[in-house]
């Protein structure tokens, strides 16, 4: 048999599932090999998928329509990253392929997830990966940070030191996925309450079913999270909650109190007690010495800025006013920026630590455009599955796409997680699961097996 229910169609399923749990393992992918075993796996997914639209055109799944105009705008972009190269627009040509490459991956990630993950436990095995996966990395970022000993990136020449940083060179890259894998588990908290009125079974649910073992993943998450000591992945997370929560509890006015009591206990247990264990002063302290200016009293400077993020994105500025439509070349940033910057940035910049600059200097504004437009749709499935009033799964999943997304928006400000290959994959995955959030059919069966974990 071949479509929806066969074996190769859930192989694929079951590939596109191994290579988003493997992606952030070998440095978020983010050397050459690792990109390329991305592109490798999304093409041939895609190869087999083809087969299989060739061979059961009627009973293979196919992406929703709105998600086909979406791939439609990823598609765009990566187009006139081929015109850039193809007109000797590009200012390194090595750098625009190797960006051309994985913009294809991401694109045909996109595409086979929403195809053949349109089914509501298939579904459900995608955000059960990520937070596995999302557990993974800060079970292992606390481990390492809280032991001392050297692991995978001390050998490669990086250090954990007190803050964790996974399998991530970045610890502020380990935090971007944590946020998305964090929204998924509060997704999947929303999406799995029950109606029941009888109590015992309630309580038993709640202490031994899937619900418990996502608290505890939030909670390992959460820890993880503020142990990165990253001041905007940890901002980016409050902030997300609050306001997709605010949004959530607004569209669901018979269970307001009920999901206002579920999501204080994530910021006031998680956040304010549990973390208190593990480095939260250390955290506050670092914002509070946040300082985007020299300290500067009687004409003497007692104090230098801690940040020169804000230094890099204001040198950076005449890149994107040079070629404001047509950009310098997906990936050019590292080869055009040294031209620019003044004395008060030091060392060597690669990336404008602001993945909405860095896209503008790069892919110039149309192009920008686009991949804003896609995000900006995904969004507005996820708020459409949130006030969805029938289905507790639905506005869950929505729930937790949308915190997502809001939550890696509000971290692209300041760093640049769309250019680590495994989280700008985790975040294409994020925008399948908006869309197949209020569009994914659900088969009831028998022996319908229990979910996460």
């Amino acid at each position: 048999m071949v479509g929806a229910d066969s074996f190769a169609s859930k192989a694929l399923a079951a590939w596109l599932l191994v290579l988003l749990a493997w992606l952030p393992l070998p440095l978020g992918s983010t050397q050459d090999g690792p990109a390329g075993v991305l592109v490798l796996g999304c093409a041939l997914g895609l190869a087999a998928y083809g087969a299989l639209l060739w061979l059961a055109p009627g009973t293979t799944p196919v992406p929703p329509r709105s998600a086909l105009w979406m791939a439609g705008l990823l598609l765009l972009v990566q187009a006139w990253a081929g015109a850039q190269l193809a007109l000797g627009l590009s200012a390194d040509p090595g750098q625009g392929a190797r960006a051309l490459m994985l913009g294809l991956g991401y694109s045909s990630l996109f595409v086979m997830l929403c195809a053949l993950f349109r089914e509501r436990r298939r579904l459900t095995a995608l955000l059960v990966v990520l937070v596995a996966s999302g557990t993974v990395q800060a079970f292992y970022g606390v481990f390492m940070a809280l032991s001392g000993a050297d692991g995978p990136l001390a050998r490669l020449g990086y250090s954990h030191g007190s803050s964790a940083s996974g399998s991530y060179v970045n610890r502020n890259h380990l935090a971007g996925y944590l946020v998305m894998c964090l929204g998924c588990a509060v997704g999947l908290l929303f999406a799995l309450r029950t109606d029941s009125s009888r109590a015992l079974p309630r309580l038993l649910e709640a202490l031994l079913g899937p619900k418990m073992r996502t608290r505890l993943a939030l909670v390992i998450m959460v820890i993880g999270l503020v142990m990165t000591h990253s001041r905007m992945g940890n901002t980016a997370f409050v902030l997300s909650l609050a306001v997709t929560g605010a949004l959530f509890a607004w569209y669901d006015s018979r269970h307001r109190v009920r999901n206002l009591l579920i999501l204080a206990s994530i910021v006031v247990v998680d956040l304010l007690v549990v973390s208190q264990y593990f480095g939260l002063d250390t955290l506050r302290s670092r914002l509070a010495e946040t300082r985007l200016e020299d300290v500067v009293v009687d004409g003497r400077v007692v104090a230098r800025e801690s940040e020169d993020r804000d230094d890099v994105v204001a040198y950076a500025l005449p890149l994107a006013q040079a070629r404001p439509l047509l950009g310098h070349g997906a990936g050019s940033f590292e080869a055009v920026f040294p031209a620019y910057p003044g004395p008060d940035v030091l060392g060597h910049v690669d990336h404008a630590h602001n993945d909405y600059l860095q896209f503008w200097i790069e892919y110039g504004a149309l192009a920008s455009a686009a991949a804003a437009f896609f995000v900006l749709l995904a969004l507005r499935e996820a708020l459409q599955a949130l006030r969805e009033r029938h289905s507790r799964y639905r506005k869950g999943l929505g729930f937790g796409a949308a915190m997502g997304i809001v939550g890696l928006m509000v971290h692209a400000l300041a760093d640049f997680n769309l250019q680590i290959p495994a989280n700008a994959a985790t975040f294409v995955a994020l925008c399948a699961v908006a869309v197949l959030a209020n569009r994914h059919h659900h088969v009831r069966r028998v022996d319908y097996p229990p979910v996460l974990m």
